[in-house]
């Protein structure tokens, strides 16, 4: 059984990817006190978005759920790159934006993505507070892109 973060990733066969670059003037990620909170992460792969549109067109609710994996994994990286991930000792708050086609009503499907990742990773201590939230259009014409709060010791 694993007993640090880096375990149950290595468990899971997930490693971090590198911290995404910042599209405009902002940091990926920030400490407060005993809390890291992360900008908008985007679900970029090595500097490239797999996908773009609107969730419910373009992009199917399935793939969207993936997208927010992927984009809570960019997160977590970032976090990583504050107070190392085996510092982390619960996720707060998650909060997922997704871009959607009129009509699209998924959104919280969507950003289980980012919350059952977190459960598989973090179990109870994952156990967070979270908003899904629905818009227009997200930069790059990403679908989906997802911040964290965590508590680091």
């Amino acid at each position: 059984m694993a007993s640090t973060v880096s375990e149950k990733l290595a468990e899971l066969g997930i490693s971090l990817p590198e911290v995404a670059a910042p599209l405009a003037a902002y940091v990926p990620a920030t400490r407060v006190g005993n809390q890291v909170w992360t900008s908008g992460q985007l679900p970029l792969v090595d500097a490239t978005l797999p996908a773009a549109g609107k969730v419910g067109a373009e992009i199917t609710e399935e793939q969207a759920y993936d997208l927010a994996r992927t984009a809570c994994l960019n997160a977590l990286a970032a976090v990583d790159s504050v107070v190392g991930i085996d510092n982390v000792t619960r996720v707060v708050r998650v909060v997922g934006y997704v871009a959607s086609a009129p009509g699209f009503t998924g959104q919280p499907q969507v950003v289980n993505g980012a919350s059952e990742l977190i459960g598989e990773i973090f179990g109870e201590d994952g156990a967070h507070v979270r908003s899904a939230v629905g818009v227009a259009v997200l930069p790059i014409d990403a679908p989906v892109e997802i911040e964290l709060v965590v508590e680091a010791r």
